[in-house]
């Protein structure tokens, strides 16, 4: 940001210590040699629970697939398909977990927590295309009807039922915002939704031999699973877009930072961004009235900042005479140099 040299975590800019600015003497509590790792408990929950989910999800997905081809069923068959998404989803959850443990370095300096929110992506993607399946898989068997057993397809549902259900439980003990864990649920909940909706049409099948019922059911189940994963592309884009955080918008930030932190003339810049489900970061300016000490101000910000919207990361600049400005928020400009210029 321009006209903003005093740009800090606290009270200085890129951690320039060179005019004696000793933050254990303010109890400003901001440590810069903490671990920036940030592999927390939950964190570690949830890998494992993502690493069991997937193992149960594999084996029972070839149960059902086997289900589906012996009993002819399409409902259980798109299950079996809507699993092994599932399956790689997970894979790539897990491996999106242990990459996000991995250090920060010189050139990834926020580290490898993103994976995680491109493998949510790839969940949301990888459900958009195993609707289309169904949906294409269902039209055909309108077409062309196909015998169903369905004490085969009923049983191998009922099983696929209570294996989702025990996941699901499984996966909703603890952190369920987390981008990761909550697109594994939304796969999850597909699944059962999809042996509901088997165990529907065997039971229609078995007492009526209406068979145009297997297709009907994998329609609907598709169309909620649809719901589901447009739910789950919106947040992962939102976070990929640098969005920020739903308990964290700028104008609140800006409000409750006037009205709680005394000595404050005006807040501006602000910008918060989240680097993945439940780590928000943020930058702003705040102008001081005058005579207050910068030091208390700038440890009160940050302060407000982390216990009221849980930013772990505030970076405080000082806008000395309240005319600093921000190139983000200008519209761009054309880079006079290459106007004209020949090569």
């Amino acid at each position: 940001m321009a006209n903003a040299p005093h740009a800090a975590h606290g009270d200085h800019q890129g951690h320039d210590h060179s005019k004696g600015h000793d933050h254990a003497d303010h109890g400003h509590g901001h440590d810069h040699d903490h671990d920036h790792s940030h592999v927390p408990t939950v964190t570690k929950d949830n890998e494992r629970k993502i690493l069991t989910a997937f193992l149960i999800i594999v084996s029972y997905m070839v149960v059902e697939a086997v289900g589906g081809i012996v009993s002819g069923s399409l409902a259980l068959l798109a299950d079996a398909g809507h699993m092994m998404t599932d399956a790689i989803a997970l894979g790539l959850a897990y491996v999106a977990f242990r990459l996000g443990r991995r250090r920060a370095d010189g050139q990834r300096t926020f580290g490898y927590a993103r994976f995680e929110v491109i493998a949510g992506l790839v969940n949301a993607l990888t459900l958009f295309g195993i609707v289309g399946w169904i949906l294409y898989e269902a039209f055909e068997r309108f077409n062309d009807p196909q015998p169903v057993l369905a004490g085969s397809m009923f049983v191998v549902a009922l099983i696929g039922l209570l294996v989702n259900v025990f996941v699901l439980w499984y996966l909703t003990r603890g952190d369920t915002e987390h981008v990761n864990v909550k697109g594994a649920v939304l796969h999850v909940m597909g699944d059962l939704l999809g042996s509901v909706g088997a165990i529907v049409a065997a039971v229609v099948i078995w007492y009526t031999g209406w068979t145009p019922i297997d297709p009907i059911l994998s329609v609907f189940v598709s169309l909620l699973v649809l719901r589901s994963a447009w739910s789950l592309l919106k947040n992962a884009l939102h976070i990929l877009l640098e969005g920020a955080p739903a308990n964290a918008d700028a104008g609140k930030i800006s409000e409750h930072l006037k009205k709680t932190v005394p000595g404050i003339e005006k807040v501006s810049h602000i910008h918060v961004w989240s680097l993945t489900s439940g780590r928000a970061l943020a930058t702003l300016q705040v102008q001081p009235m005058e005579g207050v000490d910068i030091r208390t101000v700038v440890g009160q910000v940050e302060h407000e900042l982390k216990t009221k919207f849980s930013i772990e990361h505030p970076t405080v600049g000082i806008d000395w005479d309240g005319t600093a400005s921000c190139s983000v928020e200008e519209a761009p400009k054309l880079n006079a140099s290459h106007v004209g210029h020949s090569h």
